[in-house]
């Protein structure tokens, strides 16, 4: 690893532990396993930061930029949407929610009304789109690890949400997927 990888896997690791401290100390939380899939996350955009740009235009890379890029508008409408119809309120001390996801209404609008959790699909095309930089089995194995985080991370964070709203929240569960509308 090279000397400017070390210091982003570093400084990386220290802001997602910052992030994160808090949750960490609640394993079973959504925090918890998301602390994971961005540590997993970040090293494997660590790992392939030296292929992102090799071959631009090839097939792969055509498809890894169409995956990122579409990460953007995902994860810029989820936070919009907690925000402006979740009614966010201030955690209660010692709680390890972060101030945007201690929603007060449950969002069903826009991005979630077809899927529950659009902010982890983002991350999840993200992963898949760096691992597609450069195909190996480091890489594919960091994807995979990530995914099965963020999944794990979504089904904790349900489980919060059944017990914040009730059967509001499981009649969303039967109606919407929580990654891909229509499919998963």
């Amino acid at each position: 690893m090279s000397p400017l990888a070390a210091i982003a896997l570093g400084a990386g690791s220290a802001a997602i532990v910052a992030l994160s401290w808090r949750s960490l100390r609640r394993p079973g939380s959504h925090g918890f396993y998301r602390f994971f899939a961005f540590e997993l996350l970040l090293a494997l955009v660590v790992v392939n930061a030296g292929v992102w740009f090799v071959a631009p235009f090839g097939a792969r890379q055509l498809v890894s930029w169409c995956l990122l890029t579409g990460s953007i508008p995902l994860a810029v409408h989820g936070f919009h949407a907690l925000h402006a119809a979740g009614r966010p309120a201030a955690p209660a001390a010692g709680a390890t929610e972060l101030g945007w996801e201690n929603t007060t209404a449950l969002v069903t609008t826009g991005a979630y009304r077809h899927i529950r959790h659009p902010l982890y699909s983002s991350l999840l095309l993200v992963a898949w789109g760096a691992a597609l930089k450069h195909v190996s089995p480091p890489s594919l194995a960091l994807a995979a690890a990530v995914s099965v985080f963020l999944f794990a991370t979504a089904k904790a964070d349900e489980r919060e949400c059944v017990e914040r709203f009730g059967q509001a929240y499981r009649d969303y569960i039967a109606r919407t997927r929580m990654f891909i509308p229509f499919l998963i």
